[in-house]
């Protein structure tokens, strides 16, 4: 394969060309109360060619082999016509590897009746619960196999698992209704999503007790988050801000994002990257063959860098981060995250919780919205502080706000990083694609807290 694809790359001219191939077999089944909606195991392989020329770009995907000359040359052809500047693309020495895929238990080799028992089984569990009306499950796994070479001289072939459960509770009582989600995922662990069942019957079981809990006043407040809501607000509120495609096509988004900029207090560290190990956004190169790196956005409050592909890196005067990435050969890779979260400091939960007087406890996600530097986040679960203690359960929270005005006002960080694996990224058209964010708690002062 490695000579074929080289013939193709160098019988055509253009200022750089990269070809992709992608093998996958996965598995889905999706449930609606007690309906199984969807299940099957399906196999794909298809490709796609990327090419350059005096900065135009052109793109073509097939779904055989047997197409790849045709597709590159029409890729070429693409280019040819779009260009017509300079082209700008930061250089790379060639790579020659192969990267075999990280597993513990292989879901790919699990049945997927074995799959179906043991979700009919957490099914079961949400709708016996007195007082739920119907529940959500959806449940993912995926192996790829991605060949890729360059003009640059690259070969790669880098094989991964992935596997990703959706569930949710919904309950209600005289018109209202309360939700309650468990999101997980892994690099290739099936082990990660069985013997759910306490954990399963426990987001029932609050999904049920929201139905009599009050509303917060709406308000500022101190808030504490919890790692998952901690991880996805980085993700969501800045991790975003910080992909480079965004940036140098905004005039006012590289004025927002200038290095240098101070966001946060010393103890404040943000991270993005694929070369921390083990975690779904992980991988050995991205889309682009670049080598996955560990990029501080934030260092010691300072914003320090932002995430790249080869072209924006270029585009910038900044070096490649390895950030260029694809769900698979129908996209071309874009600028994404991997794996983004608060590097841990040195607070104690206790310590964190104590000289609060009248505060929220925000754990979980719902959902949530960001335009540029304003958030919008709902929480999953939340609590009143009260003198240091966490005190009743209440509706869940919207939080709202300044992400940067939100970052300073981070006044502790606690020693308990923890990562969340499940759910995905979007962008672009491109979801969900496998990432990770995380965080330890951490407390905000005068956080605006939605509510009644």
């Amino acid at each position: 394969m490695q000579d074929k694809l080289f013939s193709v790359i160098r019988g055509l001219k253009a200022d750089y060309i990269e070809v992709r191939l992608d093998q996958s077999q996965s598995s889905r089944l999706v449930y609606r109360g007690e309906r199984l909606e969807e299940a099957g195991r399906t196999a794909s392989t298809g490709g796609c060619v990327r090419a350059l020329m005096k900065g135009g770009w052109g793109f073509a995907s097939f779904n055989s082999i047997d197409r790849l000359a045709e597709s590159a040359a029409m890729a070429v052809e693409q280019a040819t016509h779009v260009g017509k500047g300079r082209s700008e693309f930061s250089p790379a020495r060639a790579v020659i590897d192969k990267v075999e895929a990280e597993y513990k238990k292989n879901p790919i080799e699990v049945p997927l009746s074995a799959k179906k028992s043991m979700l009919d089984e957490y099914n079961r569990i949400m709708l016996d619960t007195p007082g739920i009306q119907t529940t959500s499950i959806g449940y993912a796994d995926i192996k790829k196999k991605v060949i890729f070479a360059s003009s640059d001289g690259s070969y790669i072939e880098q094989s991964r698992i992935d596997l990703n459960l959706r569930l949710s509770a919904i309950a209600s009582r005289d018109g209202d209704v309360q939700q309650v989600g468990l999101s997980i995922g892994s690099k290739g662990d099936f082990s990660t999503v069985e013997g759910l069942q306490d954990r399963v019957g426990g987001i029932a079981q609050r999904a049920v007790a929201l139905l009599s809990a009050p509303e917060v006043k709406g308000g500022n407040y101190t808030v504490v988050l919890d790692p998952v809501l901690a991880g996805v607000f980085v993700h969501e509120a800045f991790g975003h801000l910080s992909e480079a495609d965004h940036i140098y096509e905004n005039p006012q988004m590289r004025d927002i994002m200038a290095l240098g900029r101070s966001f946060g207090g010393q103890h404040l560290n943000i991270v993005d990257g694929a070369a921390v190990p083990g975690l779904r956004g992980s991988y050995s190169y991205d889309d682009e063959g670049t080598p996955a790196s560990k990029t501080y956005l934030i260092r010691e409050g300072v914003l320090n860098s932002r995430l790249h592909s080869r072209e924006t890196a270029a585009k910038m005067g900044e070096k490649p981060t390895g950030n260029a990435r694809a769900i698979n050969s129908n996209f071309p890779p874009i600028v994404r995250m991997t794996n983004t979260y608060i590097e841990p400091g040195h607070t104690t939960f206790n310590d964190m919780m104590s000289g609060i007087r009248e505060g929220v406890y925000a754990r979980d996600w719902y959902g949530g919205t960001t335009s540029l530097e304003m958030f919008t986040f709902s929480a999953g679960e939340a609590y009143m502080i009260r003198d240091g203690k966490i005190a009743e359960m209440i509706r869940p929270v919207v939080l709202s706000g300044n992400v940067f005005t939100t970052l300073h006002n981070i006044d502790a960080i606690g020693d308990d990083l923890d990562m969340n694996q499940g759910g995905g990224c979007g962008k672009a058209g491109q979801s969900p694609l496998p990432v990770s964010n995380g965080s330890p708690h951490i407390r905000i002062q005068n956080c605006l807290v939605g509510g009644k």
